[in-house]
């Protein structure tokens, strides 16, 4: 059996899509496959005891994805280093990046020193940044060029690679985050969860994510008001921390939108899975910033696993998560009359938001089901790999 090393800076506990879906896949592994090498966190050590996934942890925390420099280098040579210990007494034969930097420049580092192949999941996002810089857009391309695969998490992403930095279709494969369909699950109307929550009866709008410019949720405070002429008594819930806090909270304040806008915070899994079951509908007014774009989108995913109809921005691969019209809603969230007006008009429909919220449960349990995606991931590796025993575990 191959023996893979796994190397995310980004991993549970700590917040993030990209380190849930890494968690998500290889805990679903063979016991023995999978070593894998984290970022290291607080509560890492509580969140480790919960488990039996091999997960050694390291401060894999870069102030810069950059080499230049001496104090850049030797970040990555410490890393380096770790990881060639890894290898030399864990039998690696191959090495799966949770992103393409700083994580996949260190794997190249390991491919030139004791020839290991490897493969980096690339989330869209990433590129847009890499491509700010001289140093990075190369240190990116070297690293493309190095994998055997590339795991693309959205048609969008594996677009992006192809038409901006020249991938080759052949090394490119398509697999989209999935969800765990008995956690996100249907639940009825608890109107005392809704009271603990501070909903009681409103109409909820629910928006999951950090507090970042793409994450749109400023759009759908500027749309806020026209919603509320015609629902009175909406609220929008917007459950994440990030850098735009402040700019949120001054928008609202010169709004007088207090009574309509909720901060949750960063709630732990049950007060999450709650806000997705007893929210109205959820909404990603996601836009495109400067070449910043969400790359997929899993709590739409996750959202409609709990039978929520949902709308989103139309820029990066949300379309991907929905089938549009049946489930969810594409929108130009840079319109805020078109932003208002769809959200409007599902806030007041409550039968069409209980279809598509049972087409969106149908659409997430056929698709998007954690089983199906890591059948899909495993078969992926083993042909690219060359690992049988992970073709009979799929």
């Amino acid at each position: 059996m191959n023996r893979t090393l796994v190397i995310s800076e980004v991993f549970p506990p700590k917040n993030g899509g990209s380190g849930r879906w890494l968690w998500e896949l290889y805990r679903r592994w063979p016991r023995g496959s999978v070593q894998v090498l984290a970022g290291d966190c607080a509560g890492a050590s509580h969140f480790d005891r919960t488990h039996d996934l091999p997960i050694e942890r390291m401060n894999l925390t870069f102030p810069s994805w950059g080499v230049a420099g001496f104090s850049h280098a030797r970040r990555y040579m410490q890393a380096f280093h770790k990881i060639a210990s890894v290898v030399r007494s864990g039998e690696i034969t191959q090495i799966h990046c949770g992103r393409l930097l700083p994580e996949g420049l260190i794997a190249l580092m390991a491919k030139l020193r004791f020839g290991l192949p490897y493969a980096c999941y690339v989330h869209g996002e990433e590129l847009n940044t890499a491509a700010t810089s001289r140093e990075l857009s190369f240190l990116t391309r070297r690293v493309l060029r190095g994998a055997r695969v590339l795991i693309a998490n959205s048609a969008n992403t594996a677009r992006i690679l192809m038409e901006q930095w020249q991938v080759e279709p052949a090394r490119l494969e398509i697999i989209h985050p999935g969800v765990d369909v008995s956690a996100f699950a249907v639940a009825e109307r608890n109107e005392e969860i809704r009271r603990e929550l501070g909903w009681s009866d409103r109409r909820v709008m629910l928006t999951v994510g950090r507090l970042q410019a793409r994450k749109g949720h400023a759009r759908l405070l500027a749309a806020l008001p026209a919603i509320i002429e015609r629902i009175p008594d909406a609220l929008y819930a917007i459950v994440g921390e990030g850098e735009m806090r402040s700019e949120l909270e001054q928008m609202i304040a010169q709004r007088k939108l207090n009574h309509h806008v909720q901060f949750v915070g960063e709630p732990c899994d049950e007060k999450l899975q709650h806000c997705m079951q007893q929210c109205d509908l959820f909404v990603l007014p996601n836009v495109q910033i400067q070449g910043d774009f969400e790359g997929f989108g899993m709590v739409l995913v996750e959202a409609q696993a709990c039978g929520k109809p949902v709308v989103a921005g139309r820029s990066g691969g949300t379309s991907e998560t929905m089938r549009e019209l049946e489930t969810g809603r594409l929108v130009d969230c840079e319109n805020e009359s078109e932003l208002a007006s769809m959200v409007t008009q599902l806030l007041a429909d409550e039968p069409l938001r209980q279809r598509m919220g049972a087409a969106g449960r149908r659409l997430v349990e056929r698709k998007f089901d954690w089983s199906i995606v890591t059948a899909k991931a495993k078969a992926v590796f083993a042909d690219r790999f060359g690992d049988r025993s992970m073709k009979i575990a799929a």
